[in-house]
């Protein structure tokens, strides 16, 4: 199973909309929360081309985006062959 990266805040509806099409996929997945700023943010911006907003995606390593590009993945039927890696 490929390695699912996400980074969030708390109380934030993308995140959990995101997590919850994730976990409805049966992935596991690594959750960062940065909600206080500090060391995981700075490097969710690094990893993510300067994009700020929650969540971040990633999927073994590669920058899949927030929880509408994930949903649009799903969409697309183009999220399983990338979760079943």
């Amino acid at each position: 199973m490929p390695k699912v990266e996400i980074y969030t805040k708390f109380t934030c509806p993308y995140c959990a909309r995101a997590k919850a099409l994730l976990q409805e996929k049966g992935a596991s997945f690594e959750e960062y929360e940065i909600s206080m700023g500090g060391p995981k943010r700075e490097e969710m911006i690094q990893r993510a081309n300067g994009r700020t907003t929650v969540p971040q995606i990633f999927i073994d390593d590669h920058h899949i985006g927030g929880s509408d590009d994930l949903a649009e993945l799903e969409a697309s039927g183009k999220l399983d062959p990338l979760l079943a890696a």
